[in-house]
């Protein structure tokens, strides 16, 4: 197994873990507003946990989003200087994604909806299954309205991720299937080395220059949302 880095801060956890000789170290932690000072010194005790340097590893795995506009810009920051140092590939995985796999081991399911709060009464969300134990994406990633979310198709789904705060604001068909959405369940670290393992494999690293983050919603909306905030104050 390749020995991997992942580094997450897309939501108000933040989180880092190590996959380094088969073995997986994690450390998650909820700490709104303090990811930039935290996540580095995160780093460096797991690999001090670990005994071994940025150097020993084989790839750097970031949570690219969708998440915090902030957040995902700090994780895809510091995957970059430590994988331009190191001279490392980088390996960008989903928030989502990280969702889904998540709550199909903890909750023991195959079909997920994961789902974050994307503020301005949106969410980001999409629909992941399991098949032949890999999970597998359905459709694309999407960011809307709670009340444009649809049922992927038939069979049971977990609702997992805090987008789903908007159950109450979703179509009539989803609150009846959605009763008990895991809306606690972040998106980790640990779950994005896994992902990252077998992106590596299939030879999906890149250069820390092509790394960019994914925010689903034009920069330009919050531009603008900011602007009217100003003038509000004003």
């Amino acid at each position: 197994m390749a020995n991997i880095l992942a580094l997450d801060t897309s939501t108000d956890a933040c989180s880092v873990a190590l996959s380094y000789n088969g073995e997986l170290l994690e450390d998650f932690r909820i700490i709104p507003r303090q990811h930039t000072k935290q996540l580095l010194p995160m780093v460096e005790e797991i690999l001090t946990e670990a005994g071994i340097s940025v150097a020993q590893l084989d790839a750097i795995a970031f949570g690219r989003g969708p998440g915090s506009f902030a957040g995902i810009r700090i994780a895809t920051g510091a995957a970059q200087g430590l994988a331009f140092a190191a001279e490392l590939p980088v390996l960008p995985v989903s928030t989502l994604a990280a969702i889904a796999l998540k709550t199909t081991q903890t909750e023991g399911v195959s079909q997920v909806i994961a789902a974050l709060d994307a503020r301005m009464n949106e969410i980001y969300w999409r629909a992941y299954q399991l098949e032949n134990d890999v999970l597998v994406g359905l459709g694309q990633e999407v960011v809307c309205p709670p009340q444009a979310l649809t049922l992927p198709g038939d069979g049971d789904w977990c609702a997992a991720g805090k987008g789903w705060s908007y159950l109450a604001d979703m179509q009539a068909d989803v609150q009846q299937a959605i009763t008990d959405p895991q809306q606690d369940i972040y998106p980790t670290a640990g779950c994005m080395v896994q992902l990252a393992a077998a992106d590596f494999t299939a030879g999906k690293g890149i250069a820390p220059e092509d790394a960019h983050p994914v925010y689903l919603r034009d920069e330009v909306t919050w531009k603008k949302i900011d602007q009217q905030k100003k003038k509000s104050q004003q």
